[in-house]
């Protein structure tokens, strides 16, 4: 799986917006709708953030393993 369609899809499950995803990233939602369609890489800050949002593994985010784990 491509980490993008699990951001997209992390972010589904969790009943958000791409727009409250934005604003938590600090960045505008056309931006943010881009890492979630593949066009632009996420950077590593944003994912890092994201992992910590969600409260998964940066493998999990990455999708390097398919069951999440959890950061605590």
């Amino acid at each position: 799986m491509y980490y993008y369609k699990r951001v997209r899809d992390l972010r589904e499950d969790n009943d958000k917006s791409q727009s409250q995803i934005a604003k938590y990233l600090n960045m505008k939602q056309q931006q943010y709708a881009r890492y979630e369609n593949g066009i632009q890489e996420i950077p590593l800050h944003h994912m890092v953030a994201l992992a910590r949002y969600y409260n998964v593994s940066l493998d999990y985010l990455a999708g390097l393993i398919d069951e999440p784990k959890s950061l605590n």
